[in-house]
């Protein structure tokens, strides 16, 4: 066979094989709840509330070791979890939700760790109140193929620092969903944050009520 033919020969097999060869494993998206406000805030003219001491969120499982974005077919199967396999989150959800409400606390407060609040004194020389928090849903939650929600599920619990131990105030347990506008890890992501801001202003609220108790 002539040379000139062998050579087109020889072109059509390498390209063949290199068609051939898997494509490059697709790397998952990381996620978390945006960057927040960027720009500065107007002050706020109200009393500043008490400083507060939070401590880390407790979690079961996968909200607390792992990082994968977790859905659940509620028509299908809602005993499963599920992770999307091309969507992380940037840290395990106790984290990110730990992170987000204590940026929310701390524009009327003063939000310390706990593990710092032992040696904090109020005002009136008490030991500030401590807010315990144990995250038990964090998950995107399909109701049909395409409907979808955010939903949230937090207890909390708020507890006085004395020098016979912690006696124990006030819990409650919150539950908060917000739309997904999107059947997907995007949209199911955008409603988490979004659900997490709500529950971050309805915890708000109830400890204001608990600390005015706690003050009689």
């Amino acid at each position: 066979m002539s040379p000139l033919r062998v050579l087109p020969l020889a072109v059509a097999v390498v390209l063949a094989a290199c068609s051939a060869l898997p494509d490059k494993p697709q790397r998952p998206a990381q996620y978390d709840f945006g960057p927040g406000p960027v720009a500065e805030q107007p002050q706020d003219r109200r009393a500043p509330l008490p400083t507060l001491a939070l401590a880390d969120i407790e979690g079961a499982g996968p909200l607390e070791a792992g990082a994968s974005v977790l859905y659940r077919l509620a028509y299908a199967d809602d005993r499963q979890l599920r992770p999307y396999a091309l969507a992380r989150w940037s840290m395990p959800p106790v984290q990110l939700v730990r992170q987000r409400l204590r940026e929310q606390l701390s524009q009327r407060r003063a939000v310390v760790d706990a593990g710092e609040g032992a040696a904090l004194l109020r005002d009136d020389g008490r030991q500030p109140l401590v807010l315990r928090l144990a995250l038990e849903e964090f998950t995107h939650i399909f109701t049909s193929p395409t409907a979808s929600a955010g939903l949230v599920r937090l207890r909390a619990s708020v507890v006085d620092n004395q020098p016979a131990g912690e006696r124990l105030l006030a819990q409650r347990r919150f539950v908060v969903q917000r739309p997904a506008s999107t059947p997907d890890a995007p949209g199911g992501v955008r409603a988490l944050a979004e659900a997490t801001d709500a529950l971050a202003e309805d915890l708000g609220q109830w400890l204001e009520t608990v600390e005015r108790g706690a003050a009689r």
